[in-house]
Order: structure tokens, then sequence, then C-alpha cells
């Protein structure tokens, strides 16, 4: 099997499994009871939130355990619309955001609350000139992924956030969820950011909304105790203490895991130029997604002539609603282009030997398809 698809999930590493059996086994106790089983499960539960905070350099009550980075994404956008719409109601964000951001927007909507879509300028990225017209003193909330899903670009999400830093009112969001384990990301300037484990080798059910201090969220889910005002619900102890491994193992030897997914892709990306397909990822992309788009060929069609040879890509972000991608329309105006697009995305696990194989039977598959 040759496994070219770790942006939609990642397998969960030995190391990470290990330690949830090992907490599920241990620590099976409800950290909220008071007996030492419980309390033991809590100390192991702070301990894992504090290292999590010293990674990403946050205070440890600035993380809230999520069920992933969708719920994450919905905590960050309704929890601040609906604590603070007396205050303001405008949001900006952008037509790159994942489908857990885009598909809340009418829904805010009909709840009094108005959206505009920032321009991107002809590589994909953020026109910050354009950011700067659409703030107004009715500006409450801007949301902006650290890097795109589908063709890996990489927003300047420091830049937006010193520039937001002036408009004292504006909250501002992040989704990192495809940057995280991948880039160093300062979150200095970013007052919410959502991320899953499922996508640096962890276990799935499992993310965190971080949130500053000084910004205050309507709950999504109101209940009993948790580890958080924010997020109601028994905490997952196993799940919180095998994402703090995760996150530890994923930003270990960042920049060597980094430069080895770069040959790897550098070299993908000039095999696949030889070919008759438009490259899609630019060089404002990370180096982990390579998309590309097919001629004459429908994206489909290759992704499971690709999967009877037991290799596996993508069409699109698996979230994703409808025949094509919207991120891609965004950046390309261009329908076809849109729907005929394919993601390749790589990991430091990834060999160059696989991807040898994958550009070999991807050319066979070529031919024999287009003459079908």
């Amino acid at each position: 099997m040759i496994y070219l698809d770790y942006s939609a999930t990642t397998p969960v590493a030995k190391e990470v499994l290990d330690t949830y059996v090992k907490v599920t086994t241990d620590y099976m106790a409800n950290p909220n009871s008071l007996h030492k089983l419980g309390t033991s499960a809590k100390s192991l539960i702070t301990a894992s939130t504090n290292q999590i905070a010293s990674i990403l350099k946050v205070k440890p009550t600035e993380i809230i355990y999520t069920s992933g980075a969708s719920e994450s994404n919905n905590l960050a956008l309704k929890g601040v619309c609906f604590k603070y719409k007396n205050r303001a109601k405008h949001i900006i964000t952008t037509h790159l955001e994942h489908s857990s951001i885009l598909s809340q927007i009418p829904f805010l909507e009909e709840n009094g609350f108005t959206v505009d879509y920032v321009k991107l300028d002809s590589k994909g990225i953020v026109n910050l000139e354009d950011l700067k017209a659409k703030l107004s003193d009715d500006t409450l909330l801007v949301s902006i992924a650290s890097v795109n899903s589908e063709l890996g670009l990489r927003q300047p999400i420091e830049e937006i956030g010193k520039i937001l830093k002036k408009y004292p009112k504006v909250i501002f969001h992040s989704d990192i969820t495809q940057s995280i384990g991948k880039e160093n990301i300062d979150l200095s300037n970013v007052d919410l950011a959502s991320f899953s484990a499922q996508k640096f080798y962890g276990m799935k059910g499992i993310g965190c909304l971080i949130k500053k201090e000084n910004i205050s969220l309507e709950p999504l889910i109101h209940g009993g105790k948790s580890t958080t005002d924010f997020r109601s619900g028994t905490p997952a102890t196993p799940l919180i203490v095998s994402l703090s491994k995760a996150l530890r193992l994923a930003t270990e030897n960042l920049d060597e895991k980094k430069q080895h997914v770069l040959k790897l892709s550098n070299y993908l990306k000039e095999e696949l130029s030889k070919l008759d397909l438009s490259i899609n990822s630019n060089e404002f992309c990370i180096p982990h997604i390579v998309n590309i788009s097919l001629k004459n060929i429908k994206a489909e069609t290759m992704l499971h002539a690709l999967e009877n040879e037991d290799i596996y890509i993508s069409t699109k972000t698996a979230c994703s609603k409808g025949d094509y991608s919207e991120a891609l329309f965004e950046v390309f105006q261009d329908k076809s282009r849109a729907s005929s697009s394919l993601r390749i995305s790589i990991s430091h696990l990834t060999t160059k030997n696989e991807i040898e194989q994958f550009i070999n039977v991807f050319k066979k598959l070529l031919v024999s398809l287009n003459l079908k």
C-alpha cells in the first residue's frame, strides 16, 4: 500500500496508541471524582495540558479540549458571535476555509450577522489591503486558516494578527489544523486557534480550541464539570494524554522532517510537470500538499484507478461539499480546473521509493485512461 492522503488523516503513531491503551487501562476513573483514582487521572490531564501549553506557547487555562477541529471551529465562530452579539455583527473570512467554517455562514447570517470574504491575490494569498478596507467598527470576528487543506496555501497569519491588533474589538480566529506539526506557527497575535490530533498521528475524536484569556465564548455544550467552563462533558483522559504525546512527537525535529518532505515534494512536482496536467500548488504552499488538475480524465476516475493499484490520494478535502473545489475555483476562476483536481499529500513517513512507484503507476494510468 502507498498512502498519500495524510492531509485527510494520519495513521496513529505506535507510541501514541501505546499511551492511549496504558491510560485507558491504568487511569479508568472519572477525573472529576474526588477519590484518589479520580485525582490521579486529573493530575495526568493537568500534566498533559501543561505540556501542550508549553509547546504552543500559550497558558494551560487557554486550552479547551473538543472532539476535533470541526467542533473547535464551531465553538470559535458561534461561541464568539453569540457571546458578543450585542457588540458587533460583522464577520470577515475567505473562500479558502474548511467546510466546518463555511457551512456555518448561512446559519450566522440567518441570525443577523453579515459576512464579507476578503480578496485573494493571483497566488491565493489574502490581500492585506482589502482586509484593512473591509474592517469597520462593526467587525467582530476575522477567521482565516493558517494553511488551506486542498492547495496547501500558507497564509501570513502572523502579519494578519499584527494588523488586527490595531482593532482591539476584533477577534482573530485561525484554523491551524493543516499547519500544526508541519510548520512553526506563532500564535502570539491569534485569539482563537483550532486543531485536531488526527492530523499529526494522534487519535481521532480529540482536538483543541486555544482561547486566549481575554476572550469569552458562549458554550455549544452545557452540562457538568469539565476541564473548562466553555465545553462541558467528562474529560476524556486517554484522548487528552494521547494528544499531548502526539503533539510532542510531531513537533520534535520539525525542521528535519520538513526538509525531507520538501525534497520529496520538489521531486514529485518536477516529475508531474513533465505530464499533461496542471500543478495548482505554488511557492506559497506547504510542501506536504501537491494539488494537480487533470485534463480529459475525471478526478474520481483516476482516484479509483489508483485505488485498484493500492495507492491512495484524494480529490478534495474529505469534508468538502459540492462537485468542485471552492478553494481552487476562488484562486483560478476555472470551474473545469476546480472540478478535476487531485490532492497528493505526503509526510515525513513517505519514502522516495513510494513517490517513484506512484509516479510510474500514475503515468501508465494517464495513458490507459486517455485511451478509453
